[in-house]
């Protein structure tokens, strides 16, 4: 489970990799520093343009934190892609992103933007490469063995 007691603020999750949770889907990815700051900024999917080039750069990165053995960060790019997919994917299904009525509650029709849902296929593609990649795999169960699988 994701720990949202730590203190967010002055942890650096590089030089602490002990305090990171894995967590599910996509639990504290605007919280985790350094990664949300080196991530962040690549992070577009309005377009399948942004979403190619998102990815792409975001995918990358990946890359080079399982090479750096530095899993927290592998796993924060990992999250990136997922929320990449389910944020288009929330935009192609509802205009504005918004599932609910803000005063009813009621979920509100659903509509299909065509570009949204490209770009939410793209993200979700390089989500799974991610996510069933080897070296992932292997890098995410030696973290939970050795930090727990909290």
């Amino acid at each position: 489970m994701f720990d949202y007691s730590l203190d967010f603020k002055s942890i650096n999750f590089r030089e602490c990799p002990e305090l990171y949770r894995v967590g599910k889907s996509e639990l504290g990815v605007l919280l985790v520093e350094p990664y949300k700051s080196e991530i962040l900024p690549h992070w577009r999917f309005k377009t399948v343009g942004e979403a190619l080039t998102s990815s792409a750069k975001i995918y990358k990165l990946f890359l080079a934190y399982l090479k750096a053995a530095d899993f927290p960060g592998a796993d924060m790019a990992r999250k990136f892609l997922q929320m990449g997919w389910t944020r288009a994917r929330r935009y192609a299904n509802h205009k504005g992103g918004r599932k609910y009525d803000i005063n009813t509650g009621e979920t509100l029709p659903r509509n299909e933007d065509s570009e949204k849902a490209a770009a939410a296929a793209i993200f979700y593609n390089r989500y799974v490469a991610a996510r069933q990649h080897a070296e992932y795999v292997r890098q995410k169960k030696q973290h939970q063995e050795k930090y727990g699988r909290h």
